[in-house]
């Protein structure tokens, strides 16, 4: 298959093939779990060669032996995206690993667990921007100085893929750090879109709603949450990880060549509704 997803011949047949991700690398930070493993996985199943972070390394673990059962180059990294010398080590290791990085996806994440806004500040405080702004900034950082490189060496082309949230433009009561972080991370997506798109690279927001991880698990034993909230989703129910593993693909793939600065919302509905 040529790239922008132009169909290939084979066999003197015409085939149209712009979901196979064989011979690309993708990173997906946060990757040990929950939406990051579900985008991970559907990208190891579409032929991509993957590399997750996170920082438990249990998990990175079972996340590693999930990945290997589809058969691809798959390989799980200790990075602590809170301090930008661990994402530019994280990153030169990763292309020591894999020799290129095609599709980044800035997943890693947390948060306050519910605290009252009057509550918010200190050490959470500063850990959830850490984490959540700093560390997908300088994780999209290296990858677009990557891309452009490749770029300047006659291998155009890269995905960038920044997991914001649905309360970036909804309000979200006790959680308002977390949500300022993910409103931010729209507009950097935004620009790197518009800076970086000459060298063949674009960059897109993903949007979860409700979905169904470790990061809600109170929310989703809390029945009130439940009846007020996750009624107005009109599936009446929960998001799961791997439903984000269509957006990875699609995202990593050259059926989104042309795809660039979008903020992509998958909640179910719960914003129409």
């Amino acid at each position: 298959m040529f790239a922008g997803g132009k169909p290939a011949v084979h066999n003197g047949a015409m085939t149209y093939k712009p979901f196979d991700l064989t011979g690309r690398v993708a990173l997906v930070t946060g990757g040990n779990g929950g939406i990051g493993l579900g985008m991970a996985d559907a990208l190891a199943q579409a032929g991509a060669s993957v590399e997750i972070w996170g920082t438990n390394a249990g998990k990175n673990a079972r996340a590693l032996e999930q990945l290997k059962a589809h058969g691809t180059n798959v390989n799980a990294r200790i990075v602590d995206v809170s301090t930008e010398a661990n994402v530019v080590a994280g990153f030169n290791a990763t292309l020591a690993e894999f020799g290129r990085v095609d599709s980044c996806f800035a997943n890693a994440g947390v948060s306050n667990r519910w605290k009252s806004f009057l509550d918010i500040g200190g050490e959470d405080y500063r850990r959830v921007m850490a984490i959540n702004l700093d560390g997908m900034i300088w994780t999209m950082r290296e990858a677009c100085r990557h891309m452009k490189a490749r770029a300047e060496a006659g291998d155009p082309g890269g995905s960038i893929a920044a997991v914001a949230s649905l309360g970036a433009l909804f309000g979200a009561a006790r959680n308002q750090d977390y949500t300022a972080t993910k409103a931010a991370i729209i507009s950097v997506t935004n620009g790197i879109a518009v800076e970086f798109a000459r060298y063949g690279v674009r960059a897109n927001a993903i949007l979860p709603g409700w979905i169904a991880t470790d990061m809600t698990g109170a929310a989703q034993e809390n029945d009130a949450f439940t009846t007020h909230v996750i009624s107005r989703v009109p599936y009446r129910r929960w998001g799961r990880p791997e439903e984000f593993g269509g957006i990875a693909v699609y995202l990593a793939s050259d059926a989104s060549s042309f795809h660039n600065g979008d903020s992509i919302l998958i909640d179910g509905g719960y914003s129409k509704f």
